[in-house]
């Protein structure tokens, strides 16, 4: 049995999978945000509750918005204080006494759209997150690849390429990451991005999905700025794509329902890669909110 689980800011989402990989059991939680030994105790209670169910010891694994220090196994997470400089593994460890394995919850994405039916057979899945921020994470031959430092995939926290730059324009706007930084991906191709792009060039604030409304209306302010938008997303897609040269994309994100993106990227691509470069197949991900806690689950698939 394969547990998975989803550990965000607000919930612990929990799943059990079978050996065929089909979800047997979901729960939702509260996550325990400032109270470290709570929150192990209850990611330990809800292990200790299924074991007893399936009768057996399953293989547990962890998504969250954060990473493993590669030196000493402590987390950096934002969103789940409690956790922020704990060893966690460490510690889930020594009270369940068998292995665990954490991950960023994008690598956990994509590692579930690579283990979907479909995608399984191929050699590299590329997951790219267009949501509140922009991420990613690499899979090859069914497995996360984390890195030296566990930052591989860290796509949201590159810069923009010169040509990205060049093609905003003298009035491009240099903005700010939560990194700390400016002029990462993160600030752009997120949906967070799309409106700030839009709000620096028009002087309004829009959500996304109104501005995308209005591209459909033929709106022209709307219309320019999706034209921009695409030819931005083309750009630093084609960067990430030469460095990584991914068999299949998988797109997630509110910003990944926007079908333009599907039709746009497989022609505005090929310009910007090498001569020889090929446009890999950019595809919508299909499991959406449960992708974090089937990845999670499925980072014991290969050991």
């Amino acid at each position: 049995m394969y547990y998975g689980f989803d550990v965000g800011g607000t919930k612990i989402e929990f799943g059990a999978f079978d050996s065929d990989l089909n979800r047997v059991a979901t729960e939702r939680v509260p996550t325990p945000t400032d109270d470290y030994q709570l929150l192990i105790d209850t990611l330990v209670g809800l292990i200790e509750k299924y074991d007893q169910q399936f009768g057996e010891q399953g293989k547990i694994g962890i998504g969250l918005p954060g990473m493993e220090s590669a030196e000493d196994g402590t987390v950096l997470t934002v969103n789940v204080p409690a956790a922020k400089g704990k060893p966690l593994r460490r510690d889930l460890e020594a009270k369940l006494a068998r292995p665990v394995k954490i991950e960023n919850d994008a690598n956990c994405f994509a590692l579930s759209e690579a283990w979907d039916d479909e995608l399984k057979d191929s050699p590299s899945v590329l997951g790219l997150i267009l949501g509140t921020g922009f991420g990613g994470g690499f899979i090859f031959d069914g497995k996360v690849f984390s890195g030296y430092s566990h930052i591989a995939g860290e796509v949201g926290h590159t810069r923009l390429p010169i040509d990205a730059w060049f093609h905003l324009g003298d009035n491009a706007p240099l903005l700010g990451c939560g990194c700390g930084k400016k002029g990462c991906l993160d600030s752009y191709l997120s949906g967070r991005g799309f409106e700030l792009i839009y709000e620096h060039y028009y002087g309004e604030k829009k959500k996304a999905i109104d501005i995308i409304g209005e591209y459909n209306n033929q709106e022209p302010k709307a219309l320019e700025h999706v034209d921009r938008f695409m030819e931005l997303l083309a750009i630093c897609f084609a960067n990430i794509f030469t460095a990584n040269d991914p068999h299949v994309v998988a797109l997630g994100g509110g910003l990944s329902n926007f079908e333009l993106i599907y039709e746009e990227m497989p022609k505005r691509i090929p310009k910007h890669l090498m001569s020889v470069g090929r446009v890999p197949r950019i595809m919508k991900a299909k499991h959406g909110d449960s992708g974090g806690v089937r990845g999670a689950a499925f980072l014991n698939i290969k050991d």
